[in-house]
């Protein structure tokens, strides 16, 4: 946003006012006389403890220059050129809490409306709300023995993340003095000094609102794993956000193992037993808007001892997965039209392959959600349950009471289903349960771990499903990956001049196919909206085979893999790769991403 080199924004001391910015945007033609005039008739008529940047923000004011309503972030980027400071978005995955919390107390960051965000050897970085308020920085400055560099945020993150950091900091530190610099040296010293309040306990209160914090920070980040690892030295708490992992804070280890007893506690599982894997689950609500209830949240927990205690996983479910359609997953309108036929076939086997971590279980629980009505019995049998759901009746594996996926199978075909779903064919039992339960009339959903989708036809030959029992119940084949999509909020399409060079790129790529139509190809920046990555959320790549009568005579007679992927080809497939060629042209992701998760064209 443009503004005017002014002498009274550089002159001015003291708070911000709405009259000043009021008048300021006017002097910088970011908004019109009229609604300058207006709006000051409306602001003089209330009153309020609000900063006076969100005050205007929530007003709605329209740009001059093209209409566009500012919001806080806008009044904001306009602020800092005028004031003649950086302008930051806070990020906390960013921020060392630890070490904000030992530049200023939470009181006087509040009192002064300031958030130290970077601190390094010799310069602290302070965001700030109040430009034209600095009389604070030589205190800090001579506290800290470093120099202040101000940057200008936006008044609602300071105050937000003011309140979390803190409150964090606050907690940790709390807890590590209840129990101790060097934390536990076990959960039973715990259990037996909890009485007399010298150790951490996994009610403690401090512990609790780490816990709730940590929850609440997940969900805001787009988390769909929150790993606890003990190390050596301290605990490593780290976040799963678009596939990636980020580190987010470092604990001492006594904390972790607090933490770590709680969510225990919480999920119904043995606290004190350490010594082997445990598997729990967690209901919790997502914080709302305005105070409002929240979306119930599942979350799957899963122990494992390590060298330096135990580590815990929570895999966060999104409670959106099963009701998305196939376009949000990210299915090609050719596809999603030849999955829907698949679907709703009365009867047969249909496979979903890839690797782990590729969104085979989001895919299924999507289908399976609209198939499910209260005509329908849909019973599943998994190893875990992934995600609760009421339409389904679903079963856990239990191997130490002998109830693997063939006997689940066996047991659900005596339930009168309809649809059936296995979590994944290990082994000859399983598939030959599979197969019978579709000779037998009934919609059969299950996983394999292939490459692709004619290798899954191989893969149930060689566990020794004979040709023409894949002939009689093989409906089809989705392979998938997932793919992150590039951030809407800072990707930049890429140069004129390099767009030939990238089309021919993506030509070679997709080879022996040809690339027609429109191309606009676009690149990653960072923002802090996608943590720097230039990424913000995935989506799916497809190739779906269909079983055809051509392709049938090719299992009986010619079970090659080349012939196989030709027929397929033939029948209207088209190659994960190709997929992702499609999303690239369309400027959703970007070719290093598509080569990294799809493998060649054959």
């Amino acid at each position: 946003m443009k503004t005017k080199a002014s002498s009274p924004t550089q002159s001015h001391q003291g708070p911000l006012s709405w009259q000043l910015l009021l008048r300021w945007l006017r002097e910088d033609d970011v908004i019109s006389a009229e609604v300058a005039e207006r709006t000051a008739h409306r602001m003089a008529s209330a009153d309020s403890a609000q900063h006076p940047v969100q005050r205007l923000a929530l007003l709605g004011l329209p740009r001059q220059a093209d209409g566009k309503l500012l919001d806080a972030e806008d009044l904001t980027q306009w602020l800092a050129v005028r004031a003649g400071l950086a302008h930051v978005r806070i990020d906390p995955l960013k921020v060392d809490v630890g070490k904000v919390a030992d530049v200023m107390s939470a009181a006087y960051a509040e009192r002064h409306r300031v958030l130290p965000i970077q601190v390094g050897i010799s310069e602290v970085m302070v965001a700030t709300a109040e430009p034209f308020v600095r009389d604070w920085v030589p205190e800090v400055e001579r506290q800290t023995r470093r120099t202040v560099r101000l940057a200008l945020a936006s008044p609602q993150d300071i105050t937000r993340y003011t309140a979390e950091f803190f409150a964090l900091a606050k907690s940790v530190r709390a807890a590590v003095k209840t129990g101790g610099q060097n934390g536990l040296a076990s959960f039973e010293q715990l259990v037996e000094l909890g009485k007399s309040n010298k150790q951490l306990d996994a009610n403690d209160q401090g512990v609790v609102q780490v816990v709730d914090w940590l929850w609440q920070y997940a969900f805001d980040q787009r988390a769909s794993d929150i790993h606890l690892e003990p190390r050596r030295e301290q605990g490593v708490i780290r976040f799963r956000i678009d596939g990636v992992l980020h580190p987010v804070y470092q604990l001492p280890i006594g904390v972790m193992n607090a933490m770590i007893a709680r969510v225990k506690l919480l999920g119904r599982m043995d606290v004190v037993e350490r010594r082997r894997p445990q598997d729990g689950r967690i209901k919790t609500l997502r914080p709302g808007v305005g105070g409002a209830r929240g979306d119930e949240v599942e979350m799957r927990l899963s122990t494992l001892p390590t060298a330096f205690g135990e580590k815990l996983v929570m895999r966060i479910f999104d409670p959106d997965t099963t009701v998305k359609d196939l376009g949000a997953l990210g299915f090609s309108a050719h596809d999603a039209q030849r999955w829907e036929g698949l679907t709703r076939r009365p009867h047969g086997v249909i496979l979903v392959t890839g690797p782990t971590g590729s969104g085979k279980t989001t895919t299924l629980y999507a289908t399976l959600k609209r198939l499910a009505t209260e005509e329908v019995n849909v019973s599943t049998i998994e190893d875990p349950i992934e995600m609760i759901e009421p339409s389904f009746n679903q079963t856990q594996v239990q191997p130490h009471l002998d109830l693997d996926f063939a006997q689940g199978l066996r047991s659900l075909m005596r339930q009168d289903p309809d649809i059936i779903m296995v979590g994944e064919v290990r082994d000859l039992a399983t598939a030959e349960m599979a197969v019978q339960a579709a000779l037998t009339g009934h919609l059969v959903f299950t996983t394999l771990h292939t490459n692709d989708a004619p290798s899954a036809i191989m893969r149930l030959m060689e566990l020794g499903i004979p040709p023409y029992l894949i002939n009689a119940t093989v409906l089809g084949v989705l392979a998938q990956r997932l793919v992150r999509t590039l951030c809407p909020a800072c990707r930049v399409q890429e140069d004129e001049a390099r767009v030939p060079a990238s089309r021919e790129a993506l030509t070679e790529l997709v080879k022996p196919w040809q690339v027609s139509g429109s191309y606009r190809p676009f690149k990653p920046v960072g923002c802090v909206d996608c943590r720097m990555t230039g990424f913000k959320g995935r989506m799916g790549l497809y190739e779906l085979l269909t079983v055809s009568e051509a392709f049938k005579d090719k299992i009986s007679h010619e079970p090659r893999i080349d012939l196989l992927r030709r027929q397929a080809v033939s029948d209207g497939m088209r190659p994960l790769r190709l997929a992702g060629a499609a999303r690239i042209a369309e400027g959703l992701t970007t070719m290093e991403e598509v080569l990294a998760c799809t493998p060649p064209i054959q």
